[in-house]
């Protein structure tokens, strides 16, 4: 892969709460740096629903050296909603971009899941349970391609007139997406058992299409029986109603950070082999569920966490001294595979202390 990348959250935005918090500017510096010279990765993808931090985070990266790709990330927002927020990012993007950094503008993500009018639904839950009903299957899927398709006419131009860079759109496969809009075709891509024994294919079909390709999202939860879920792993965590912020577990779920890591590894290496341009982990971290070990295995939100580093509220972790968290395998996972290939040395290379801390 040429672009070997992470997503990196800044807050997702629903109902006035923001995911991310506290968002500490020296913590996201340090963080950005543990990306580039730790993970190795030569790309992030700076997600949120606050313009502010995906320009604080992006401009920072792009600083470090790392690709950026700037993906404001509507949630529940109306189509003029969102219009707003792309145009207000594209402008933040291309002042970045203008400063000599490579930048990619990802028009949004997963839009007929994430947002109203796209499908029946009042949440998400409730349109993915919409899309995935048997009946009318066919007819169903047509009519949300033709709305995405839709609204990313309008949106797509907005963006190129504000942003002089690629552009793109993380797409879920089922929606069709008219990817002549795009320079680069995107697609958020989960292997799960219904799907196992054709997804190597399926990547191959998507880089024979021609346009570099870029899996915008991917990994697993870090509960036993997560990879089977895919993208789904969130599912088992209770919600407030309203903010949807995360409350507890539905249950009881036994940790398993060595299934994440090899779904994560073996996904890594089918899109190597596939000839995918880009990719991005999900995620490095998710500080809204944190990681609470010594009470009820219940508000071990972690478990539910796509994040590579397992986070703390109440204490700082040691493999990083004045982080609020500790890596998991994955992270170990992500940097072996992406070592080898990094042009970014770390600082501590020649005397070993990258390898100790990974």
């Amino acid at each position: 892969m040429r672009a070997k990348g992470i997503s990196y959250d800044t807050g997702f935005v629903l109902g006035g709460a923001v995911g991310h918090e506290p968002f500490d500017p020296e913590t996201v510096r340090n963080e950005l740096r543990i990306i580039r010279d730790d993970l190795h990765c030569t790309a992030v993808r700076v997600m949120g629903g606050d313009p502010d931090r995906i320009e604080f985070a992006a401009a920072y990266a792009a600083e470090l050296g790392l690709e950026v790709w700037v993906s404001p990330y509507p949630l529940e927002l109306t189509g003029e909603e969102m219009l707003a927020l792309f145009a207000d990012c594209a402008e933040r993007a291309e002042r970045i971009r203008r400063r000599g950094a490579e930048v990619v503008f990802v028009t949004g993500a997963e839009l007929s899941l994430m947002a109203p009018g796209f499908l029946p639904g009042a949440d998400t839950a409730g349109r993915v349970a919409a899309l995935l009903r048997p009946e009318g299957l066919r007819e169903r899927v047509a009519e949300v391609g033709a709305r995405v398709n839709d609204f990313l006419g309008r949106a797509v131009p907005l963006v190129r007139e504000r942003f002089g860079g690629r552009v793109t759109y993380a797409s879920v496969p089922l929606e069709r997406v008219d990817w002549s809009l795009f320079d680069i075709v995107s697609v958020d891509l989960y292997r799960t058992p219904e799907v196992a024994d054709r997804f190597a294919g399926g990547v191959r079909d998507l880089v024979a299409q021609g346009k570099p390709v870029a899996v915008t999202e991917f990994g697993a939860a870090t509960f036993r029986g997560a990879a089977d879920m895919g993208g789904r792993g969130l599912e088992i965590v209770e919600y407030e109603e309203g903010t949807r912020a995360p409350l507890r577990l539905k249950g009881e779920y036994a940790r398993d950070e060595a299934g994440q890591a090899a779904y994560v590894r073996e996904l890594l290496e089918i899109f190597d082999a596939g000839g995918v341009d880009a990719a991005f982990v999900f995620t490095f971290a998710l500080y809204d569920h944190p990681h609470r070990p010594d009470g009820d295995p219940r508000d071990d939100l972690d478990l539910a966490s796509y994040g590579v580093v397992r986070v703390y509220e109440d204490r700082r972790g040691t493999a990083y001294p004045g982080m609020p968290w500790e890596p998991k395998a994955a992270f170990t996972a992500v940097a072996d595979h992406y070592r080898e290939a990094s042009p970014f040395p770390h600082p501590d290379a020649a005397s070993g202390k990258c390898r100790e801390r990974v």
